[in-house]
């Protein structure tokens, strides 16, 4: 994961800022569990700052994190740790790590008010989430012709019958994914998809 942020953005090891080992424990002691592996070194790469690559009305810092839980404006959960916090007004749906979903030293993402309400989930992994987004800005997003479309595989999932064909066309992944979500990098093409995790995973965009 470290070695595809820093090759979609080179100057990012310059620009990123850790949080203190303090900070983590007690974003920790909130989680009241050890914090996933992949959380772990996000919050020390980039728990003060995520550099170029942060989200524009997204807060993932642990100042954040923690501010939030000592104003009250989350409380601690056995199942949600709110991550990521929400400055759009209009519909503030915050990140959360949904503990009762571990997946490969993480857990699901998902969306949800600070007043509690529907959570709306979105992708398996926290590390998955953020490879996603920044593989779509620094590879995708950057060809002068894109297409976008439908993928179904009836009664099965995608990426068991994507994935042969697209690494048959010279493609690689450049991080496991689960069966949720797919990046494949070629040398003059680049490609994603993915699907609501607990959905069918028959259906890919």
């Amino acid at each position: 994961m470290e070695e595809l942020l820093l090759r979609l953005v080179p100057d990012l090891a310059s620009q990123w800022q850790g949080a203190t080992e303090d900070e983590i424990e007690q974003i920790e002691r909130i989680a009241a569990r050890p914090l996933p592996r992949f959380y772990r070194w996000f919050l020390m790469r980039m728990g003060h700052s995520m550099g170029p690559i942060a989200y524009p009305s997204l807060d993932f810092s642990a100042q954040k994190v923690l501010s939030c839980y000592a104003e009250v404006l989350f409380v601690p959960h056995s199942r949600f740790l709110m991550i990521g916090h929400e400055t759009e007004e209009m519909m503030p749906l915050h990140v959360l790590y949904d503990f009762e979903h571990p997946a490969r030293d993480d857990a699901r993402v998902t969306k949800r008010h600070a007043m509690g309400g529907a959570i709306h989930d979105q992708f398996e992994t926290f590390r998955e989430m953020i490879a996603w987004g920044e593989f779509w800005m620094s590879r995708v997003n950057k060809f002068p012709q894109r297409c976008m479309g439908s993928l179904v595989n009836r009664g099965g999932d995608v990426v068991s019958l994507l994935d042969p064909v697209v690494k048959s066309l010279g493609f690689k992944t450049p991080i496991l994914t689960g069966p949720c979500c797919t990046l494949y990098e070629g040398a003059h093409a680049a490609m994603v998809t993915n699907t609501t995790p607990g959905d069918d995973t028959e259906f890919h965009i």
